[in-house]
């Protein structure tokens, strides 16, 4: 059965990019080797996913607790993010794609944080796709901020908290398909509140190995789910979650 997402037509994808170092250990590599097999898999997906009408895509690339691996690990993961942004840029803008980071930046590198600051606001002016990284990210952290920065006596409404969570244009709050590569099944601390209604994907393709073939199986197999939010069946064809009355505001 068709879903029903989006009244907008929007579609807003999140991947949890699961299997590079158990993809590099399988081949007798380091874990490092994984990471940046991953980037190529990083690569295809942006570039297939407007073609497939995701027109938000949302990857998780490093968990405010990937803190605790082995110092020299996290060292290589912060290079190749840098190197990605670094390298990815030009080919974004000219592809007309929105970059924005989420997640903490107190904590990386400086230089890698001044390089995020500059390709977003290069990047302002895509209209293709909006193309968001967690990167330090914990929706526990995202959260607790959220709630700590509401200054009202009253609790806030679905839409305020929301815009809480997400400050920035480009931020989406509904996350539409959430994937996770590498057999897990678990969420992992990743985009809870906006993944309330999400359709859970679960392949066990290790991330270099996820391609736009997967994409396009993942999102195929979204369309065939029937959405209902709360609601009874045949209630919800081709509408938008309801929401009750914002008066936050």
């Amino acid at each position: 059965m068709q879903s029903s997402w989006d009244c907008k037509n929007t579609l807003h994808v999140a991947i949890i990019m699961d299997g590079n170092g158990r993809w590099a250990l399988a081949r007798g590599l380091p874990r490092s080797r994984g990471h940046r097999a991953g980037v190529e898999a990083v690569r295809q997906v942006v570039e297939a996913a407007p073609g497939l009408g995701i027109t938000a895509l949302t990857l998780f690339a490093f968990s405010a607790d990937n803190w605790h691996r082995p110092r020299a690990e996290v060292a290589a993961l912060m290079a190749l993010i840098d190197h990605y942004v670094r390298g990815e840029l030009q080919r974004l803008v000219a592809s007309g794609v929105r970059l924005t980071i989420i997640g903490r930046r107190n904590r990386l590198p400086d230089d890698l944080s001044a390089l995020i600051a500059a390709a977003e606001m290069a990047s302002a002016a895509g209209n293709r796709l909006d193309l968001t990284i967690a990167i330090d990210y914990s929706a526990r952290d995202a959260i607790a901020d959220a709630v700590a920065r509401w200054r009202f006596r009253h609790a806030p409404s679905r839409l305020a908290f929301g815009r809480l969570l997400a400050p920035r244009a480009g931020v989406h709050a509904d996350v539409d398909l959430l994937i996770r590569s590498g057999g897990e099944k678990r969420l992992s601390d990743f985009l809870l509140w906006e993944a309330a209604y999400a359709e859970l994907h679960f392949v066990d393709t290790l991330w270099p190995d996820f391609g736009a073939v997967d994409l396009d199986a993942a999102v195929a197999a979204f369309h065939r789910r029937q959405r209902r939010f709360g609601r009874l069946p045949g209630e919800c064809a081709r509408a938008c979650p309801m929401q009750p009355p914002d008066r936050s505001s």
